[in-house]
């Protein structure tokens, strides 16, 4: 699988944890697009905060339960369940953050993370959108060049077969009626 077909199943992971955190409540969620030359672990931090301990539990329960049910995708590791102000679930190529307010001001992740792009769920939402639009543009144009090409040859085949009836028929036309005209009439 190429690196643009995994970073896209990436992205389309960390939109469903997105989501995820949404429907869960989760407060300031942002998504982090780590700078490829800077993010030796991970493509993406998602970050999200929670109210209360339990709503951060409640919010990464949500984020592994959708992953998984949706996507077969299991996290790598979970930290800080039980404590739950800063739990974190790592994906691999993304890593989502359920941090308690308090405790998200106080690390400041996004501070730390200088050189990532952040994104707010609904700007990294209509980027996939418009990738995947992309994308679909691109395979739909091969795929009609690809017939154009592979019709253009029967197409003049078949022209060619059906041409080749009709002059033959034509040619058995002309020379019967010759023959009609060569014969004398009868006599009755």
């Amino acid at each position: 699988m190429s690196t643009s077909q995994t970073h896209e199943q990436t992205r389309i992971l960390v939109q469903a944890a997105a989501a995820a955190c949404e429907n869960k409540k989760g407060e300031d969620t942002r998504i982090l697009e780590l700078d490829p030359i800077d993010s030796g672990l991970s493509d993406f931090f998602l970050i999200t905060s929670a109210t209360n301990d339990r709503q951060a539990i409640a919010i990464a329960d949500e984020i592994e339960y959708r992953l998984k049910k949706d996507f077969g995708v299991m996290p790598h590791s979970v930290e800080g369940r039980r404590q739950g102000d800063w739990i974190l679930l790592d994906y691999v190529d993304f890593v989502a953050h359920v941090f308690l307010t308090e405790r998200r001001a106080f690390y400041d992740i996004e501070r730390l993370r200088k050189s990532a792009r952040p994104l707010t769920p609904a700007e990294f939402d209509a980027e996939l959108k418009e990738a995947l639009a992309a994308k679909t543009r691109t395979a739909r144009g091969k795929a009609s060049a690809d017939a154009e090409s592979k019709k253009s040859p029967r197409k003049t085949a078949a022209k060619k077969e059906t041409a080749k009836p009709a002059a033959k028929k034509a040619a058995v036309r002309k020379s019967n009626a010759k023959k009609q005209s060569r014969k004398p009439a009868r006599r009755a």
